[in-house]
């Protein structure tokens, strides 16, 4: 059987599934994003999408879908003003205006208990419409 991790103040649960795609993200560099969604009948955090390594960020943007919530983490890799290679990973709540208000709630209540569980976040971003998550939202806080 699977672990999971429970997250105490949602009583929703985020599966291995989620913990060890996250951990192949940060150490293995086999992914560059994650999508994750709740199955509100399971109380479940599961794995959505992947996206390999090859893919980028419009590609994360793209696969979002236009009326439910997702959480997204997303390795940013750029390089500073003293050439250094650096990656930051983003954690992005996704809430687009024509989701549910169920929906919309769940995941705002949920978001802190799967940060917890997703070690070495770096920044965060919350957007409800596509303008807010640009890749311009992205470079502007890595930088």
């Amino acid at each position: 059987m699977a672990m999971a991790f429970k997250m105490a103040t949602t009583g929703m649960w985020v599966t291995d599934e989620c913990k060890n795609s996250f951990m192949e993200m940060k150490w293995k560099k086999v992914h560059r994003y994650i999508v994750f969604k709740i199955d509100e009948k399971s109380r479940l955090v599961t794995v959505d999408k992947v996206g390999g390594p090859g893919e980028s960020y419009d590609d994360l943007a793209a696969s979002l879908p236009t009326d439910d919530c997702r959480y997204a983490v997303f390795d940013f890799d750029f390089v500073t003003v003293d050439n250094c290679r650096k990656s930051k990973i983003f954690f992005i709540a996704w809430s687009p205006t024509a989701s549910r208000i169920r929906a919309k709630m769940l995941y705002a209540t949920s978001k802190d208990g799967l940060r917890r569980v997703l070690d070495g976040i770096s920044y965060e971003v919350q957007a409800t419409d596509p303008t807010e998550m640009g890749i311009d939202v992205i470079k502007d806080k890595a930088y």
